[in-house]
């Protein structure tokens, strides 16, 4: 997954669609979707990323991008931070004037992204199966402009996500959201808690999901 050839990332998928999750949720934004990804979370939803995809050169990628006149760009995967070019791709998105957002698993190193993006780090709950896997040095390089997402599968992962947050303040650092694992997680029980518990987190759901079917690709 490592092997990679100039200035080009290996792509998975393009897409213009409604951002979904994250704070900017609901706004028109361009996705672009790497291939790969070293973890195996038990509630993936994207496992056709783990290894479709072709090489395409920076310029490619952009003039796609293009395509779709819009400004916001997530940068998605799998897992991105595999592919060390997209530290260069994302600097060159920001110098041409676009807002770049990041998601990321939380399990690779997040500093040397440039500071104009917006890391959207997720540190996987138990109930991922990987969360012994979380690399929480990046904690230390949050800044207020970045989100950090737990996904809840049920009353034990939220209990987890609970106990991080209050142990690093995380939510005096940055943005935190809370979001059910779809289909398994029920909506309105974790909306309970955060309220019984008076969280200062931001609920969240996959809102493209629910506008398109959930197995659709390309949304």
């Amino acid at each position: 997954m490592n092997r990679e050839r100039g200035d080009a990332l290996r792509i998975n998928e393009i897409f213009f669609s409604i951002q979904g999750e994250s704070s900017h949720a609901g706004r028109p934004c361009v996705f672009v979707r790497l291939t790969g990804c070293n973890l195996r979370c038990s509630y993936c939803d994207t496992e056709y990323a783990f290894f479709e995809g072709d090489f395409r050169r920076f310029d490619q990628i952009i003039e796609e991008i293009e395509t779709y006149n819009c400004r916001l760009v997530e940068i998605s995967g799998g897992e991105p931070l595999l592919q060390e070019k997209v530290i260069p791709f994302m600097t060159m998105l920001c110098d041409q004037g676009y807002e770049v957002l990041i998601e990321t698993g939380g399990h690779m190193d997040i500093s040397l992204i440039d500071s104009r993006v917006v890391r959207i780090m997720d540190i996987k709950c138990p109930g991922s199966g990987e969360s012994e896997k979380v690399r929480w040095e990046n904690i230390g390089h949050l800044r207020p402009t970045d989100e950090v997402k737990f996904v809840i599968a049920d009353r034990a992962d939220y209990d987890w996500a609970r106990r991080v947050v209050d142990e690093y303040q995380l939510n005096r650092k940055c943005t935190v959201l809370f979001s059910p694992v779809f289909g398994r997680m029920d909506n309105t029980t974790l909306a309970q808690w955060i309220l019984e518990d008076r969280l200062d987190v931001r609920f969240q759901l996959q809102m493209h999901k629910y506008i398109w079917h959930p197995a659709q690709r390309g949304v």
